[in-house]
């Protein structure tokens, strides 16, 4: 045989070898990179400035500084189970009152609480505000979206029950990633709390990453979803199946009132309906004819009250 066939041959092949490696290569990059994109969006979500989140409440009138500075209360790191340190703030204008621990959206910080906090004080309530990790004045160095943050609560629930007594009676409400925090504590970790408002939660984390990839890119390449669950897996170690508040709600026995607005794009609206059907025993739904999303007090607060006060009525829990 030629021996000038052979060489060539043996050249073409390793030609071949070295395209295909490369080719290999420039995949594997490929989809090292979508997932660091990906990861890095959901782990390290861009958040709000944080004196833009307070100015915003003040020019809306939802926050009164000066007000504020004259409630009886006391500044608490609070411990989570893995060394986090959370800012929390009590407030206690009713001594021996029930109390209602607050639970921000993701972005925001325990300013964003406030309004909510106000609508309880109102009614004869103690308050609870904090900061997640990754958030305001807390330390963390990630979003885990109610996996990481559901130990937390149960942080906050445990200070409170230290100082006001194991037995005080207290509520949570949250709102956006707040809810879905509430929900999977009190549906896989513990169900104290005499009640929860849950304001705009998604049902499934990973439904709602497919709808926002969607939603940015016009269509959810199935791929994508699996890269993101175990970038996420082996930079921020939880998975977002884990993250599903409707397998979590069958669980609770307290009384629920989920809230959502009618025109939320961002989380939809039937994820909350999903949730309310899924939850059996006490539960209540409201959902506003306005706002976006986590704008259900903000453009509806009249109805929102009301709401509020015919859960509260419904099931005995004023203070």
């Amino acid at each position: 045989m030629d021996t000038r066939y052979i060489k060539n041959s043996r050249l073409r092949r390793a030609s071949a070898v070295k395209k295909g490696l490369a080719g290999g290569a420039s995949a594997l990059l490929a989809v090292a990179g979508t997932g660091f994109y990906l990861s890095q969006r959901i782990l390290h979500i861009a958040k709000k400035a944080e004196e833009s989140i307070t100015e915003r409440e003040t020019t809306a009138g939802r926050f009164d500084a000066s007000v504020y500075k004259q409630l009886p209360k006391e500044e608490v790191w609070v411990t989570s189970t893995d060394g986090t340190r959370l800012k929390s703030v009590f407030i206690t204008p009713y001594p021996g009152k029930p109390y209602v621990i607050f639970c921000h959206g993701v972005t925001e910080h325990k300013i964003n609480s406030v309004k909510y906090m106000n609508l309880f004080l109102k009614r004869g309530f103690n308050a609870v505000i904090f900061d997640h990790r990754r958030h305001g004045e807390s330390e963390g160095t990630v979003t885990s979206y109610g996996h990481f943050e559901k130990e937390d609560l149960k942080a906050v629930v445990d200070e409170l029950l230290r100082r006001a007594g194991p037995d005080a009676r207290f509520g949570i409400h949250g709102e956006s990633m707040g809810a879905v925090t509430l929900l999977l504590y009190a549906g896989t970790v513990e169900d104290k709390a005499s009640f929860y408002v849950a304001d705009c939660p998604f049902s499934d984390f990973r439904e709602q990453v497919r709808h926002q990839i969607k939603r940015e890119l016009g269509f959810s390449p199935p791929f994508f979803m699996t890269i993101a669950e175990w970038a996420v897996w082996l930079r921020g170690r939880y998975k977002l199946a884990e993250l599903s508040p409707l397998e979590a709600v069958e669980s609770i026995q307290k009384p629920v009132l989920f809230i959502h607005s009618k025109e939320d794009d961002f989380i939809l609206p039937n994820m909350t309906e999903a949730l309310f059907q899924a939850k059996s025993g006490p539960k209540q739904l409201f959902m506003a004819e306005n706002g976006g999303h986590a704008q259900s007090y903000n453009q509806n607060p009249d109805d929102y009250e009301r709401a509020l006060d015919q859960f509260l009525s419904e099931f005995n829990l004023y203070a």
